[in-house]
C-alpha cells in the first residue's frame, strides 16, 4: 500500500514530532500494538473513509462507534462489524480501549467534539471544513498544540485527497517547474445536492457550498499556488429559503509573487458536476479531472508549446489504489504510532479556514458559526 501512498514532502506539511508551535519535539502518548479508531457518529461516509480502509491494515482496528440514536450506533456496528456500541460519545471518548477517534459529525460540531477528544487523551481525525471558521479552528488548534506538547496527541484534518499519489504528482509538477513560472491556478467541486432539507444547507450547522466542496477546491489552489491566496472578489447562489446559505460560490484569488487564482463550489447551480484543478505557467499548463477521487477515475494532462509551432500533449494516470481513504488512514496511523508527517494538520486548517472566512466575507455573507463566537466572546 505505501507505495502508491506517497505525498510524504512538499506544502501544507507538519512533522508529527515537531510542534507546530515551538518546533521542539512531545512526549508520545502510549498506544497499543494496533491503532484503535472509535467512531463519533454513524455516518454515511464512515464506511469509505474509516470502515473498509481500516480492514486493509493489520495495526488499525474500529472498535467503537456511538451516534445520537443508541439504536442507528446498533445497525451500523452490526452491518459493518464494529465489537462495541457506546451509549453516546463522551462513553466512547470515556473508554480506555479507544486511542483514537474519526469525527464526521455535521460542520458545526467538528469543533466540539475535537477538543473533547482532546481533553479525554485521544488523537482525533476530524472530517473537513475543521471548524465553522477560522476564529473556532484556531481555537482548535491552540488545543491541538497544547496537548501534542503534553502527551503527543495527533490531530489531523481528513482531506482524503491530499494523501494519494496524484496531489503529491500536481504538487510536484508545479513546484518543479514544469510548467515555468507559475502564473495562474484553479479548482473547482461542484456537485448536485438537490435535497434541501440536507445538512449541508443548515446555517446553524455551518452548512453552505463553500463549507461542503469549497474547502477542497481552496484547499487544492493553496497547494499548486504554494502560498496563501488574498481574496479579491466572491459571488454567490443563496438558497431562497434561507439567503445565508450558499447554494454555490466562486471567486477570484490572489497569491504570493502575483499569482492569480479562481475557486468554485457548488451544491446546486447550473454547474452540475465538475471537479477538476488547472495550473497554467510561462511554459505550460496541468489540469486534472477528479482530483477528489481518483480512485474511481482521473486524469492529468501537461500542455506545453513546442518549438517551430503547435503544441505537445501528454496524459498521466497514477494508480487508482489504495483509495485516497486509503492512504489518509495510513497516513494518519503513521503519525500516530511512528510520528510520521501530518499533511493536513490543525494549523494548516486554521489558514484554510482563513480563506472560506475571507469569501464569506466578499460574498457579503455572515461567516458560519458567527454568532456562537460573539455569544463565547461575550
Amino acid at each position: 500500500m505505501a507505495a502508491a501512498c506517497r505525498p510524504i514532502t512538499g506544502a501544507l506539511s507538519t512533522p508529527a514530532l515537531a510542534s507546530a508551535s515551538t518546533g521542539t519535539a512531545g512526549t508520545l502518548v502510549p498506544v497499543s500494538r494496533d491503532l484503535r479508531i472509535g467512531l463519533l457518529g454513524a455516518a454515511a461516509i464512515a464506511p469509505s473513509a474509516l470502515i473498509k480502509p481500516a480492514r486493509l491494515m493489520p495495526r488499525v482496528t474500529v472498535t467503537a462507534v456511538a451516534a445520537r440514536d443508541r439504536q442507528r450506533a446498533e445497525t451500523f456496528a452490526r452491518k459493518h462489524g464494529v465489537p462495541v456500541v457506546h451509549a453516546d460519545y463522551e462513553a466512547l471518548l470515556a473508554d480506555p480501549q479507544v486511542d483514537a477517534v474519526y469525527v464526521p459529525l455535521p460542520n458545526g460540531l467538528h469543533a466540539e467534539w475535537t477538543l473533547k477528544a482532546l481533553e479525554a487523551g485521544k488523537h482525533v481525525l476530524c472530517e473537513k471544513p475543521f471548524a465553522a471558521n477560522r476564529a473556532e479552528a484556531e481555537r482548535v488548534a491552540d488545543a491541538a498544540d497544547a496537548a501534542f506538547e503534553r502527551s503527543g496527541l495527533v490531530v489531523m484534518e481528513a482531506f482524503h485527497y491530499r494523501h494519494h499519489s496524484l496531489a503529491e504528482r500536481m504538487r510536484a509538477i508545479v513546484a518543479g517547474g514544469e510548467l515555468g513560472k507559475l502564473r495562474h491556478v484553479e479548482a473547482e467541486v461542484c456537485f448536485p445536492l438537490p435535497r434541501l432539507s440536507d445538512i449541508r444547507y443548515d446555517y446553524a450547522l455551518a452548512g453552505g457550498a463553500t463549507m461542503d466542496a469549497g474547502c477542497y477546491a481552496v484547499h487544492v489552489a493553496r497547494l499548486l499556488g504554494n502560498g496563501d491566496p488574498a481574496v479579491i472578489s466572491a459571488r454567490m447562489l443563496t438558497l431562497r429559503k434561507d439567503p445565508r446559505i450558499d447554494r454555490a460560490m466562486s471567486a477570484e484569488l490572489e497569491f504570493p509573487d502575483g499569482v492569480t487564482g479562481r475557486v468554485r463550489a457548488s451544491m446546486w447551480s447550473r454547474r452540475v458536476l465538475s471537479i477538476r484543478a488547472r495550473a497554467v505557467g510561462s511554459g505550460g499548463e496541468l489540469s486534472v479531472t477528479n482530483f477528489l477521487m481518483p480512485q474511481l477515475y482521473h486524469r492529468l494532462t501537461i500542455r506545453a508549446p513546442r518549438g517551430g509551432g503547435g503544441r505537445t500533449v501528454r496524459h498521466e494516470r497514477v494508480p487508482r489504489n489504495p483509495s485516497s481513504y486509503a492512504c489518509q488512514l495510513e497516513a494518519f496511523a503513521a503519525a500516530v504510532l511512528d510520528g510520521g508527517p501530518v499533511l493536513t494538520s490543525a494549523r494548516d486548517a486554521v489558514t484554510n479556514m482563513g480563506v472560506l472566512d475571507s469569501i464569506y466575507r466578499a460574498s457579503g455573507l455572515p461567516l458560519r458559526g458567527e454568532s456562537k463566537d460573539q455569544a463565547a466572546a461575550g
